[in-house]
C-alpha cells in the first residue's frame, strides 16, 4: 500500500528529497541541480512512483490479485503474463545457473510446496526501470533508493559524487564503509531487517558464515541480483564475487571481519 508522498524541505546544498512507500519498502529520492525543485522534477518523481506501483501489481507476493500470485496458484499460465514477467524469469534463470542453483525464485513453503518468489530479482530491477523519467532531466543529479538499494546519476564527470553509507549489519546507527558514487548503483543483501528470509535454494536452509553482502555495479539490476546471489553462497561469497567483472563487492562475515573484491571502490 502506498502512502502520500512526503517532500522534505531542501537541504542547505540545494538537495530536494521525496519519500513514499510501495512494494512494502520505503522509496526515497534525492535530487540536486536544475530540476531539483521544478515542476518537471516533481512530475518525474510521480512517474517513477506510478511505474513502481504498476510493477507491484504484477510482482507482489503479498497481494493475492497480483500476476505472480495468480501464476503461483496456477490460475493463469506464463502466456497470460505481461512481458515483464518473462524478463524477470530470464534474469532469475541466469542467476540460478551462475550460482549452481543456490539462487532460485522458487522457494519451499510451509505447506511443503515450492512457491514463486521473484523478490530477489524484482526490487533492484524495478527501481532501475522506474528511474527512467529521472534520467532525462537535464543538469540534474539524483539518487533513487528502494529499501536502501540505490541507483545514482550525476550530470557531468566533475559533479560531486553521492556518498553512500553501508549500514553495519548489527547496528543500524553505524556504517562499515562509505562509497562515493557518481553514476552506478549499490545494493546490499542480508538478514538484519527481515530475519533469515534468504536461504540456499539447494538446501532450503539459512546461510551461515556471512551477515551481509554489498555490491557496486553499473546497474541496480546487476548489483541487487549479485548481492543476493553472493549472500546465498555463504562462505563462497567473496570468491564468487571476485569472478564478476565490473563489480565491487564488500562482504561482512559473522566474525565481524570484512572482505573487499573487485576494483576497491568500497
Amino acid at each position: 500500500m502506498s502512502v502520500k508522498t512526503v517532500q522534505r524541505p531542501p537541504r542547505a546544498d540545494g538537495t530536494s528529497r521525496y519519500v513514499d512507500h510501495v512494494m512494502g519498502i520505503p522509496i526515497s529520492l534525492a535530487m540536486r541541480g536544475r530540476h531539483a525543485r521544478s515542476r518537471l522534477g516533481r512530475t518525474a518523481w510521480a512517474d517513477t512512483m506510478a511505474e513502481l506501483r504498476r510493477l507491484d501489481s504484477i510482482f507482489s507476493t503479498y497481494r493475492r490479485s497480483s500476476i505472480i500470485s495468480r501464476l503461483d496458484r496456477a490460475e493463469i499460465s506464463s502466456d497470460d503474463c505481461p512481458v515483464e514477467v518473462a524478463e524477470v524469469f530470464e534474469l532469475a534463470a541466469l542467476a540460478k545457473a551462475e550460482t549452481n542453483g543456490a539462487f532460485d525464485i522458487w522457494r519451499p513453503g510451509s505447506d511443503g510446496v515450492r512457491h514463486l518468489d521473484p523478490s530477489g530479482v524484482v526490487k533492484g530491477w524495478a527501481v532501475e526501470r522506474a528511474s527512467a523519467p529521472l534520467r532525462v532531466l537535464d543538469q540534474t543529479a539524483f539518487c533513487l533508493s528502494g529499501g536502501g538499494d540505490m541507483v545514482c546519476r550525476v550530470p557531468s564527470p566533475d559533479a560531486p559524487a553521492w556518498r553512500i553509507g553501508i549500514e553495519h549489519p548489527h547496528d543500524p546507527s553505524r556504517v562499515v564503509a562509505v562509497v562515493p558514487l557518481q553514476n552506478g548503483a549499490i545494493a546490499t543483501s542480508g538478514t538484519a531487517h527481515r530475519g533469515e528470509h534468504l536461504v540456499d535454494a539447494r538446501t532450503g536452509r539459512p546461510v551461515r558464515g556471512v551477515v551481509s553482502v554489498t555490491v557496486v555495479a553499473a546497474s541496480l539490476t546487476v548489483a541487487d541480483i549479485d548481492a543476493t546471489s553472493a549472500y546465498v553462497l555463504g562462505e563462497d561469497a567473496s570468491r564468487w564475487l571476485s569472478t564478476r567483472p565490473g563489480r565491487t563487492g564488500f562482504v561482512v562475515w559473522t566474525d565481524g571481519t570484512t572482505t573487499t573484491t573487485g576494483d576497491g571502490h568500497v
